[in-house]
């Protein structure tokens, strides 16, 4: 594939600047990668049953 060659060409019809606009768009919004979802949030709830810390229960049969 050239420089010159353009990427994709209007086979039928004569497309308005806004239709061609649109096209350009959609072509371009589709090509992109898909954003990356966002960490799910964890409930207080759930997060009361947790330890703090990793070593809790260890720290938990030292003497206080």
């Amino acid at each position: 594939m050239s420089a010159e060659e353009p990427l994709f060409r209007v086979v039928r019809g004569v497309p308005t600047a806004d239709e061609l606009a649109a096209l350009v768009g959609a072509v371009l919004v589709r090509s992109r990668p898909a954003a990356a979802a966002a960490p799910a949030t964890v409930s207080a709830w759930a997060r009361s049953g947790r330890p703090a810390r990793l070593d809790t229960w260890r720290a938990s049969g030292l003497p206080r």
